[in-house]
Protein backbone atom coordinates (compact mmCIF):
# COMPACT_ATOMS: atom_id res chain seq x y z
CA UNK A 1 0.00 0.00 0.00
CA UNK A 2 1.29 3.03 -1.22
CA UNK A 3 1.47 6.11 1.60
CA UNK A 4 1.18 9.91 -0.04
CA UNK A 5 4.15 12.11 1.47
CA UNK A 6 3.57 16.15 0.82
CA UNK A 7 6.66 17.68 0.61
CA UNK A 8 7.01 21.53 1.11
CA UNK A 9 6.20 22.56 -2.02
CA UNK A 10 2.94 21.34 -2.12
CA UNK A 11 3.99 17.69 -4.40
CA UNK A 12 2.24 14.61 -2.87
CA UNK A 13 5.17 11.57 -3.40
CA UNK A 14 3.92 7.92 -2.69
CA UNK A 15 7.41 6.91 -1.36
CA UNK A 16 6.55 4.47 1.77
CA UNK A 17 5.41 1.20 1.04
CA UNK A 18 3.90 -0.92 4.49
CA UNK A 19 5.17 1.59 6.59
CA UNK A 20 8.34 1.48 5.23
CA UNK A 21 10.18 4.58 3.56
CA UNK A 22 11.98 3.99 0.11
CA UNK A 23 14.49 5.90 -1.79
CA UNK A 24 11.64 8.20 -3.53
CA UNK A 25 11.39 9.82 0.24
CA UNK A 26 14.72 11.30 -0.67
CA UNK A 27 13.00 13.33 -3.80
CA UNK A 28 11.16 15.35 -0.99
CA UNK A 29 13.72 15.75 1.14
CA UNK A 30 16.48 16.96 -1.32
CA UNK A 31 13.47 19.44 -2.38
CA UNK A 32 12.45 20.66 0.92
CA UNK A 33 16.16 21.67 1.82
CA UNK A 34 16.46 22.97 -0.90
CA UNK A 35 13.11 24.94 -1.11
CA UNK A 36 14.00 26.03 2.80
CA UNK A 37 17.93 27.03 2.34
CA UNK A 38 16.19 29.17 -0.40
CA UNK A 39 14.05 30.93 1.97
CA UNK A 40 16.36 31.47 4.85
CA UNK A 41 18.78 33.09 1.39
CA UNK A 42 15.80 35.36 1.07
CA UNK A 43 14.79 36.41 4.85
CA UNK A 44 18.68 36.83 5.91
CA UNK A 45 19.19 38.85 3.01
CA UNK A 46 16.03 41.17 3.56
CA UNK A 47 16.99 41.43 7.31
CA UNK A 48 20.46 42.70 6.08
CA UNK A 49 18.83 45.20 4.33
CA UNK A 50 16.69 46.51 6.80
CA UNK A 51 19.33 46.63 9.21
CA UNK A 52 21.78 48.60 6.47
CA UNK A 53 19.03 50.40 5.87
CA UNK A 54 18.36 51.56 9.61
CA UNK A 55 21.70 52.26 10.30
CA UNK A 56 22.53 54.58 7.50
CA UNK A 57 19.35 56.25 8.54
CA UNK A 58 20.11 57.00 12.08
CA UNK A 59 23.89 57.08 11.45
CA UNK A 60 22.91 61.15 11.89
CA UNK A 61 26.81 62.21 9.95
CA UNK A 62 28.63 59.75 11.67
CA UNK A 63 31.53 58.79 8.85
CA UNK A 64 32.23 55.63 10.78
CA UNK A 65 28.57 54.19 10.93
CA UNK A 66 27.43 55.49 7.40
CA UNK A 67 30.28 53.67 6.28
CA UNK A 68 29.69 50.12 8.49
CA UNK A 69 25.78 50.91 6.99
CA UNK A 70 26.99 51.26 3.31
CA UNK A 71 28.93 48.13 3.61
CA UNK A 72 26.11 45.92 4.70
CA UNK A 73 23.87 47.13 2.09
CA UNK A 74 26.34 46.40 -0.59
CA UNK A 75 26.60 43.01 0.28
CA UNK A 76 23.30 42.32 1.01
CA UNK A 77 23.19 43.91 -2.64
CA UNK A 78 25.85 41.40 -4.04
CA UNK A 79 24.36 38.59 -1.72
CA UNK A 80 20.74 38.81 -3.50
CA UNK A 81 22.56 39.17 -7.50
CA UNK A 82 24.40 36.40 -6.70
CA UNK A 83 21.56 34.21 -5.78
CA UNK A 84 19.32 35.37 -8.46
CA UNK A 85 22.51 35.20 -11.07
CA UNK A 86 22.39 31.58 -9.88
CA UNK A 87 18.91 31.01 -10.18
CA UNK A 88 18.43 32.76 -13.40
CA UNK A 89 22.14 30.68 -14.45
CA UNK A 90 20.05 27.22 -14.01
CA UNK A 91 17.39 28.29 -15.23
CA UNK A 92 19.08 29.40 -18.77
CA UNK A 93 21.17 26.09 -18.80
CA UNK A 94 17.65 24.19 -18.19
CA UNK A 95 15.89 26.16 -21.19
CA UNK A 96 18.74 25.94 -23.30
CA UNK A 97 19.92 22.36 -22.89
CA UNK A 98 16.93 20.43 -21.41
CA UNK A 99 14.63 21.65 -23.47
CA UNK A 100 12.72 23.38 -20.76
CA UNK A 101 11.15 20.43 -19.30
CA UNK A 102 12.60 21.30 -15.98
CA UNK A 103 14.77 18.27 -15.55
CA UNK A 104 17.31 20.28 -13.97
CA UNK A 105 15.21 21.39 -10.93
CA UNK A 106 13.15 18.03 -10.26
CA UNK A 107 15.24 15.55 -8.33
CA UNK A 108 14.33 12.00 -9.30
CA UNK A 109 15.20 8.76 -9.03
CA UNK A 110 14.21 6.10 -11.36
Amino acid sequence: MLSPWRSLTGQDINCVIDGVPTLKCLEAVAGNIIFVASSLIVLVLFIMFVVGAFTYLTSGGNPERVKKAQSTLKFAIIGFVLFLSAFLILQIINFLFLGGNNKLFKFEIP
